[in-house]
């Protein structure tokens, strides 16, 4: 049966991927983004990101059975956090309501396997309490010490996302209303935003340092697509509040082989 999609992102990289592959399974898209989609939007802003929900709700009819929030940035700035971030959770928000009504409902973002390294701590509190003025200052403080603190906006702002979904995939606003509510967390991409870095002999080994992916190295968006696919299928019906990491085995890399013994007796 054919669903509503609304994939915000979707005018590049794996919003795009996974824009394609719903629409070659018969599903109806509705894409989200600055530009090259069906709904253009700046959710860097509060009333950007209202203004897209509800424009998106009315393009659906009313009827929405699933969202893809893929937009983000890996700018050194607060920028970032506005949109990895608030972005995400303001949109998803504000489509709660239209998605709960729905018979299948379902929503999966895109994290970061940058969730894993160095962030802000202060900064991830902030976005968690819901202060976007507080995160705004502290991310453009990170940004006007240089690049290398700047980019701290990034991993900081993927970190408070996968602990955003892992918080509210148990509340009533989600489990109560029947959505999983999950994340991926891709290694590295190729895509528009990693192309520059990946040019490079030196960028490369600078990208493959900090994120080393032993199985079959850099991704092609379809991949990560095929993973948002199933997880807002109606086959999901119990897989919520986790983050999945996609990554050619970054995660077991750098974490690995117990991710468990921190809740044994001491």
């Amino acid at each position: 049966m054919s669903r509503t999609y609304v994939i915000t992102g979707a005018g590049s990289g794996i919003g795009a991927a996974t824009a394609a592959l719903l629409t070659e399974g018969g599903n109806r898209v509705i894409g989200v983004d600055l530009k090259g989609a069906d709904i253009t939007a700046d959710l860097s802003t509060p009333d950007g990101r209202s203004g897209a929900a509800q424009t998106a709700i009315a393009e659906a009819d009313g009827r929405i059975d699933a969202v893809v929030a893929a937009a983000g940035i890996s700018a050194p700035s607060a920028l970032t956090v506005a949109v990895n971030y608030f972005g995400v959770v303001g949109f998803l928000d504000a489509l709660a309501p239209t998605l709960a009504e729905a018979e299948a409902p379902r929503i999966a973002v895109v994290s970061s396997m940058a969730s894993l390294q160095p962030n802000s701590a202060e900064l991830v509190e902030a976005m968690l309490a819901g202060d976007e003025a507080r995160a705004l200052e502290l991310g453009a403080a990170l940004a006007d010490q240089g690049p290398e603190a700047g980019y701290l906006n990034y991993p900081s702002s993927k970190r408070a996302l996968s602990r955003w979904v892992r918080r509210e995939s148990i509340t009533a606003r989600y489990a109560g209303a029947g959505i999983p509510l999950n994340a991926v967390a891709p290694g590295t991409v190729v895509t528009p935003m990693t192309a520059p870095l990946l040019e490079s002999e030196e960028g490369r080994a600078m990208v493959d340092a900090a994120v080393p992916m032993p199985l079959n190295g850099h991704a092609d968006p379809s991949v990560i697509a095929r993973l948002l696919v199933w997880l807002t299928s109606e086959e999901n019906t119990h897989v919520t509040g986790q983050t999945i990491y996609i990554d050619g085995g970054a995660d077991a890399t750098l974490r690995g082989d117990d991710v468990w013994s921190w809740a044994d007796p001491r």
